[in-house]
């Protein structure tokens, strides 16, 4: 699903070095400290805030050819390169993103931000509460798409974006880029939306649920303040994995792997 305010031709890149390996090389994560408060969808408030980025390719001098990619669910603001600190660590959509790639990075200026209250660097229930000292755990305000958004839009405002490129991203990531071209279509230029949906189905919600009380109903959860124990509900939250990837793979992916389709014998 793809919306468009005007054809997408890429702008006229500015003075950036065109690299040609296919890959943006090793990355460093930047942090963004924000002290202005950001009021939240819930009427909860946060009074200030750090978010992890990573930038690949040249804003140019007119400040038109910033792409931003909302990451899913599980991963982070490492969208593509090496990690500095690990050589192991390949952005999740690597292939997708660098020079000579679909989104370009000789030609665009790609943002990948780690959202608040992930556990990839940005302000979360890990991070410490400043008027407790301790880690927020289940004291950590309540987030939607929409608050992402907007700690996202200051991001862009830091830099001196005026208006996206494109806003791209797939599942959880598509919606936040289905909620800038609601919420801020005078700063999207092109919206791409991938795998996603703008609302839940009921069956998806009640597969949430599931997954949701397979992790707080672990002995280690400890009513969400688990950081206070040294504990992690890991048995809860592989459930909750499993019953994830249920609702994630398509019917052809499922027959693949759990299909009662018997196997050929193999001459020896």
């Amino acid at each position: 699903m793809t919306t468009t305010s005007e054809p997408l031709v890429a702008p006229h890149p500015q003075h950036s070095p065109t690299i040609t390996n296919g890959s943006v090389g090793v990355v460093h994560t930047q942090f963004m400290q924000f002290n202005e408060p950001l009021a939240l969808s819930s009427g909860q408030c946060l009074s200030a805030y750090t978010l992890a980025i990573e930038t690949y390719g040249t804003l140019n001098a007119q400040a038109n050819n910033a792409v931003l990619i909302c990451h899913a669910l599980n991963a982070s603001h490492h969208v593509a390169g090496i990690a500095q600190d690990n050589p192991e660590d390949i952005g999740w959509w690597d292939n997708m993103v660098g020079p000579g790639k679909p989104v370009d990075t000789n030609v665009f200026f790609v943002i990948g931000i780690n959202n608040l209250g992930s556990c990839f660097g940005s302000t979360g229930p890990a991070s410490l509460c400043p008027e407790t000292g301790q880690p927020w755990g289940a004291a950590f305000p309540v987030l939607t798409v929409e608050d992402w958004v907007q700690a996202q839009a200051r991001v862009a405002d830091r830099l001196g974006i005026e208006r996206l490129a494109a806003v791209m991203g797939g599942s959880l990531g598509g919606m936040q880029a289905l909620s800038w071209a609601i919420t801020l279509p005078e700063r999207v230029a092109h919206c791409v939306v991938i795998a996603s949906t703008p609302r839940l189905s009921a069956q998806n919600i009640g597969f949430n649920e599931v997954a949701r009380r397979a992790i707080i109903t672990d002995p280690e959860f400890h009513g969400g303040n688990y950081y206070a124990y040294n504990a992690v509900p890991r048995n809860g939250l592989s459930v909750a994995r499993m019953v994830g990837h249920i609702t994630y793979l398509s019917d052809d992916d499922m027959a693949e792997k759990f299909g009662r389709t018997q196997r050929e014998t193999q001459d020896r």
